[in-house]
Order: C-alpha cells, then structure tokens, then sequence
C-alpha cells in the first residue's frame, strides 16, 4: 500500500572533480523510508547528482510504483536541467547554447527516460540548510565518496 505520493531526496559527493565520489537517495513513501546509494572510485560531483535521482527511480520502477512523487534536490544544475535544458539539448542533436556535446548525456537520457514512467514534480531545496532528509542524502552520499561503512534504512 502507497501513499498518494512518494517522496525522494537526493545528494551526490565527489572527492576531487573527478575524484572518488557517492550519492544519495532516500524513498519515502508515508512511514516508510528506503534508503539507497552507491559508490565511484572517480566521478564528479554533477555525475552523482545526476545519479541519485535516477537510482530511486530505478528502484520505484523495481517495485513497480506508478504513482505521483516528488523529488527534492539541493542540485539546480539537475533541477533546471531536467525541467528546461534538456528539451533544447534533444532538440539541438545534444549541443549545449555553446553548440557543444552536452557533458553526462548518458545521464541525462537514462534520467529522461525514466521520468517518462512516472508523474514526478521536482523541487530545489538549500543544500547544508538543516532540512532533515537532505542533510541524511548528504551523509549517505559523502559516506560513499569517503568509503567509509553506512547503515542504510530500509523499513
């Protein structure tokens, strides 16, 4: 049983751009709270903003979820580059406004495709600001990037 709408957060860490790196992702769904992340050896910081979101889709879409849900990211780079940018990049044959290759357009197209299966609304929210679950995406994203032990919630 879901509620009327699952909520995600999500961080990403790089130590060094690249460096070794991690994100974070947190399902919420009512009272239950799945969290979820992974590891790099080298990726940048965008690469595991980018990740984050698309691993809780990836694991909405595991469980078969098709409700609403509503991702809240500290990353305006994710925030306006899935909401605006990406429409003129498909458009534009993956050129940026510079007429450049779009940097992580496999990303962006494993993202873009897994937002077409679901209703998602995506909100910014102040990164290091005190908001509960975006602090705890961080930690788990930084534990990663630092290969440091985290206990994941999974309940």
């Amino acid at each position: 049983m879901h509620t009327e709408k699952i909520i995600i957060y999500t961080d990403g860490a790089a130590r060094g751009n690249p460096g070794p790196a991690g994100w974070g992702a947190i399902v919420i769904d009512g009272k239950k709270v799945h969290e979820l992340g992974r590891g790099s050896d080298k990726a940048t910081n965008n690469q595991m903003e980018l990740s984050a979101p698309i691993g809780g889709l990836k694991y909405l879409k595991k469980i078969k979820y098709d409700g609403h849900i509503e991702i809240f990211s500290d990353s305006k780079y994710v925030i306006l580059g899935i909401t605006e940018w990406i429409f003129n990049w498909q458009k534009n044959n993956w050129r940026n406004a510079a007429k450049k290759p779009v940097v992580n357009q496999e990303l962006w197209e494993e993202l873009f495709e897994l937002t077409k299966l679901f209703k998602i609304k995506w909100t910014y929210v102040k990164g290091h600001a005190g908001i509960e679950w975006n602090e705890r995406a961080d930690v788990i994203a930084t534990s990663f990037a630092d290969n440091e032990p985290i206990k994941l919630i999974q309940h």
